[in-house]
């Protein structure tokens, strides 16, 4: 079955190079300065071409079902599904006066109060050179320690019964407006629980050598025990709530090296979280510092991880675009394409039997903003199955 949603029309747009180049960038960073890249177009840093657009039945690829243009799947269905090419916004993405808002809460974290993330920062304009001993290895000398300041947006639904825990959705990269809007519908229909979402800013910059890159894309449970220790305390202080412990009702969600930690946060720590929500996923080797019992990064979710490890209880939704990033920066190991590493993720996902729904869209590039208009009222959906 599917689920029909009216879609408008949107034709493909040109992208140009330069914001290729700055493609798995957040576009609010607390510290633009440190995720500034090399200026494209000049001798040492070339404009970069334009992705390929990639055929869902490639070879190699997992076998989907194609899907009429502006239907989703059901939120009630396991799989690989195709989407697209027009992506209009699911009715839950717009704003309704008919139904009840949250409430939204901010607040700063500093370095300074960190004991888990005191801070580093990449030069300007510089990045990481290959060891020419071990492509997958990046060298960074340009990294160095700096302070990071960073908000933290909550979002609790009017249904919160106060006194009560209640479920939680951790998000990467916040705020994340489109997600109030389309909690604020689902939790009026009755399709999600009445949670509270943790909108948590990156710490600056991106990638090899920068705080948002050594928090998002390091293999190892300690962004989810900063979140744990450092971050629900806060919310929990400030926003007077109480958040769940059981980790059926915990959900981490996030786009590119966002939706990486997402995973990893779950991979890590099953007893926190069994719920992730992915766009765009960079299963491909960020890591850094490199790390040789891992020295594939997130590539080796797919490579041997998830293949080698008894399933976990996770249930995960992934997006990944045909317009999707193809080795956005200067290691060209073979582990830096995003299509191919999703691809991988649903194949080896399935063998193991996880609940996954795995959505390529069509007319889609990195973090796609309209898919995301499209299907993220189903995704939430979808991971939100079985709750009680």
């Amino acid at each position: 079955m599917v689920r029909a949603r009216s879609r408008l029309i949107l034709l493909a747009a040109a992208v140009s190079p330069a914001a290729l180049l700055f493609a798995q960038a957040p576009s609010a960073s607390p510290n633009p300065v440190q995720g500034t890249a090399p200026q494209p177009g000049t001798a040492d840093h070339p404009p970069r071409p334009s992705f390929p657009v990639r055929d869902p039945h490639g070879p190699g690829f997992v076998t989907a079902t194609e899907l009429p243009d502006g239907t989703l799947p059901s939120p009630t269905l396991d799989g690989d599904f195709i989407i697209g090419p027009t992506h209009e916004p699911a009715a839950e993405a717009k704003v309704s006066p008919a139904v009840p808002h949250g409430t939204i809460t901010t607040f700063t974290m500093t370095s300074a109060d960190s004991r888990y993330y005191p801070g580093i920062a990449r030069e300007p304009y510089t990045f990481g050179k290959p060891d020419p001993s071990e492509p997958s290895r990046m060298i960074v000398a340009t990294s160095h320690p700096a302070p990071w300041t960073r908000t933290v947006t909550v979002y609790v639904p009017q249904q919160y019964v106060s006194g009560t825990e209640a479920p939680i959705l951790v998000g990467a990269d916040g705020p994340d407006k489109l997600l109030f809007t389309v909690l604020d519908n689902l939790i009026a229909e009755h399709k999600v629980p009445a949670m509270i979402a943790i909108s948590i800013q990156n710490g600056g910059g991106d990638a090899q050598g920068s705080e948002r890159g050594l928090e998002y894309d390091t293999m190892s449970g300690k962004y989810a025990e900063w979140v744990e220790h450092e971050v629900l305390p806060r919310v929990e202080t400030q926003c007077l709530v109480k958040l769940t412990h059981n980790p059926d009702g915990r959900a981490a969600m996030g786009g590119s090296s966002g939706a990486a930690v997402s995973l990893i946060m779950a991979w890590y720590h099953p007893e926190w979280y069994h719920r992730v929500l992915s766009y765009s996923g960079t299963f491909v080797n960020q890591q850094w510092p490199w790390n040789p019992a891992l020295p594939h990064g997130a590539w080796e979710f797919h490579e041997k991880l998830i293949p080698s490890s008894p399933a976990r209880p996770i249930r995960i939704w992934m997006e990944v675009g045909d317009r999707d990033l193809l080795n956005p920066n200067a290691m060209r190991d073979g582990f830096h394409d995003w299509v191919d590493a999703n691809e991988r993720m649903a194949k080896v996902l399935k063998a193991k039997g996880y609940h996954y729904q795995f959505v390529f869209a069509r007319n889609a590039g990195h973090t796609d903003h309209a898919t995301k208009e499209q299907t993220l009222a189903e995704a939430l959906e979808y991971v939100w199955q079985g709750y009680r």
